[in-house]
């Protein structure tokens, strides 16, 4: 492991995740990797907000845990777009309007750069430290409302053909 992965690990374990929660955002990590394009991303962003993506899992397991987590990292002076890409993670992505019904802050919370796209679209890939196809997470999606699953298997489409397209 890198220098800074084991930063981002050390991070993890300082706010209270469990080994579970860390080999998952290796996991994470590593495939976020494959749909980086040097063109127009932000590789340092992409692969600390991919391992930081769970830090709130260590305060909670709830769904507050996407900005809980983006606080702690504002809180410990990590770069506002690595605190986007955590807080911007779950599922693919949440509106304000969600969020306040959700009990959250009442802030936006869609993927909208590309390393937030690629985080949010790689945590959904990953359950535990396996990838799972987009059968299995359109079924363990079957519970959610119409347009979550819709908006979730449109960002699975977007970044499978942004993965195999060239820059990649």
């Amino acid at each position: 492991m890198h220098e800074a992965g084991e930063q981002w690990e050390a991070l993890l374990r300082e706010a209270g995740c469990s080994n579970r929660v860390i080999a998952h955002c290796r996991s994470v990590h590593e495939l976020a990797l494959e749909y980086w394009h040097e063109d127009i991303m932000d590789r340092e962003v992409l692969e600390a907000g991919a391992y930081l993506h769970d830090i709130g899992r260590g305060i909670t397991h709830g769904l507050c845990h996407a900005q809980a987590g983006a606080d702690l990292c504002r809180r410990k002076g990590l770069p506002e777009k690595v605190a986007r890409v955590v807080e911007r993670h779950i599922g693919a992505g949440l509106t304000a309007d969600e969020c306040t019904l959700l009990g959250l802050l009442p802030i936006g919370c869609m993927p909208l750069t590309p390393e937030e796209r690629v985080v949010a679209h790689a945590d959904n890939r990953v359950a535990g430290t396996r990838i799972i196809t987009l059968e299995e997470r359109m079924m363990r999606a079957a519970h959610l409302p119409r347009r979550l699953k819709r908006r979730l298997y449109r960002l699975w489409l977007e970044m499978e053909m942004f993965r195999q397209s060239p820059g990649t």
